[in-house]
């Protein structure tokens, strides 16, 4: 799509102790999810009070990367599949 426009222009990455600790200290976000994406990559959803999102993959190397933000997040009860 020409002249679309995202959140996020690139993907941020730094080492997964400094990105988390930003994430919670200087953003007040905190972890709501998360789920392996293969054997080396962790996929995680952080969340703060108003709402916003940020999806960062959490590599086996140490390092964690920005992929995705957003707002409006909303949690939904788990679904009973019995």
């Amino acid at each position: 799509m020409v002249g679309a426009t995202t959140p996020i222009g690139e993907v941020i990455c730094a080492p997964s102790d400094e990105m988390l600790s930003r994430l919670a200290q200087q953003y007040g976000s905190a972890r709501q999810a998360s789920g392996l994406r293969g054997r080396e990559q962790v996929m995680e959803v952080w969340t703060d009070d108003r709402g916003d999102w940020t999806m960062v993959v959490r590599y086996a190397s140490g390092t964690s990367c920005i992929v995705a933000m957003g707002e409006h997040w909303t949690d939904f009860a788990p679904h009973d599949p019995g």
